[in-house]
């Protein structure tokens, strides 16, 4: 099999430009829906951790949330390295390398399991940093009992990145739907049944939602995988021949175009992490009402997280097929659906905060007063947020479709550290406009990445980023 092919087989190749803004909408979103559902379901995992840990008491509930803090933003930094794997095999779809496919999604497993063998001592050291710091002892080993027991799910969550990339590049989204749907409700059923030692399982508490967490990632990785495999489109790509044979080039192009991802969401989550510190240093009920607002905004933000994931895929099959037209539309249109979304959310939060707010925070305890208004006027600022984070994260994906990375991360790091952050600072403490002063400030950082995003993305002939082209 030669690494180009003339005429690609059934299933494999990419499919025709649209013909038109219409079909491109259309085709964007039925590409995106699943994902963004999945998205959704896959914050439940989680979720659905924390109520259990809640119902074992305070202390294992700050325990689990101790663990989750240290644990998912580095689990996302891995996840962000290798979602290069979805530009690329995309590329490679659009020119009809079948070779090409199969190389980079073999690559894309030896990444993953790379990636998290180095996260593995990192998120294990937990124990000292956290004592370092000065946290509750107790506490903390029950949080070091939920990581010993649950790191190694790192690579079923790496390795589900790598198959989500390959199915979503040939629009087989509703499986990755189906299969998080299910891992959902496998997840509550093993978590309760381990936590609380019930039909006469041992009671694990804390390690038994990190073993049923694992477990159920590994599930889901092996159906996908399992369906890869065996769906007729997909099987011929034999993804898993000759494993164990390395392809270094590949293998440093997916390190090439998804290291400055996973470094640009570091960014983004330490960015967030060090505003809910501020929060901390202007009081508790500061502090509630932003984990509110801001689990509002992260609902919300799945929407256009779904369609940049699809605005990734079809910018890539575009630019792969040498169409500057359908790559044009195609991240155009994601832009116009993820921001018309977010506007939509953004009146929602301006008009209706005090309803939304109450969702979370008991309106009829009167301890709750304080916390309520401040969650709503966080919620109002979140308006302006929305939009901004809609537009820049839509933006970053189109670009990724190009390839194109390590640019886009400066880009944010500075946005977010040097823009956002300090403008957060002095509005809340120099101004002392508090909480409102922090929220000013992500929006401000968000909306000046958003430009500067979008600008790129304008400019991407002038900027040589269609150099794969021909004009």
């Amino acid at each position: 099999m030669t690494d180009q092919v003339a005429m690609p087989a059934p299933g494999s190749s990419a499919p025709a430009p649209s013909s038109g803004w219409g079909a491109e909408f259309r085709d964007s979103f039925a590409l995106a829906w699943p994902l963004i559902i999945a998205q959704l379901a896959s914050n439940m995992l989680f979720t659905t951790d924390v109520v259990l840990m809640g119902w074992l008491g305070p202390k294992y509930l700050a325990a689990g949330t101790l663990a989750g803090a240290f644990l998912i933003p580095f689990q996302l930094t891995g996840v962000g390295i290798v979602s290069a794997v979805a530009p690329l095999v995309a590329q490679a779809r659009g020119r009809g390398d079948i070779k090409a496919v199969r190389r980079y999604v073999r690559q894309g497993f030896w990444m993953a399991i790379a990636v998290a063998t180095i996260l593995v001592p990192i998120v294990l050291s937990m124990k000292p940093v956290y004592l370092a710091l000065g946290q509750d002892p107790e506490v903390v080993e029950i949080a070091q009992g939920y990581m010993v027991y649950g790191f190694w799910m790192l690579y079923p969550v790496l390795g589900m990145m790598v198959l989500r990339a390959f199915l979503s590049a040939f629009a087989a989204t509703r499986i990755i739907l189906v299969v998080t749907l299910v891992g959902v409700v496998v997840n509550a059923a093993l978590a309760y049944v381990l936590i609380f030692g019930h039909f006469g399982f041992p009671r694990l508490e804390l390690r038994g939602a990190a073993i049923a967490t694992g477990l159920v990632n590994l599930m889901m990785f092996g159906a996908l995988l399992a369906y890869v495999l065996t769906e007729r489109k997909l099987k011929r790509f034999h993804v898993l021949v000759r494993f164990f044979k390395p392809d270094w080039p590949r293998f440093f192009e997916i390190l090439k175009v998804g290291l400055p991802i996973g470094i640009t969401v570091s960014a983004e989550v330490g960015l967030f992490s060090v505003a809910a510190m501020l929060m901390g240093l202007l009081g508790t009920n500061e502090t509630a009402a932003h984990a509110v607002a801001l689990q509002l905004s992260a609902t919300a933000f799945m929407v256009p997280l779904g369609l940049g994931m699809a605005a990734t895929v079809r910018v890539g099959l575009a630019y792969g097929r040498g169409d500057a037209e359908a790559v044009r539309k195609a991240a155009w249109a994601a832009v116009v659906l993820g921001v018309g979304f977010m506007t939509l959310t953004a009146s929602l939060f301006i008009i209706m905060p005090h309803t939304l707010v109450s969702i979370f925070l008991d309106a009829r305890d009167p301890a709750n007063a304080d916390a309520l208004m401040l969650a709503a006027s966080y919620l109002m600022v979140a308006g302006l947020f929305q939009i901004a984070d809609g537009a820049q994260v839509v933006a970053a994906h189109s670009l990724r479709g190009l390839s194109d990375t390590r640019i886009p991360s400066l880009l944010a790091i500075f946005g977010y550290w040097f823009v956002g952050l300090p403008v957060a600072y002095v509005l809340a403490f120099v101004l002392d406009m508090r909480g409102v002063g922090v929220w000013l400030g992500l929006a401000t950082g968000l909306a000046f990445v958003a430009v500067l995003l979008l600008s790129r993305f304008a400019m991407r002939e002038r900027l040589g980023l269609l150099k794969g082209i021909s004009k």
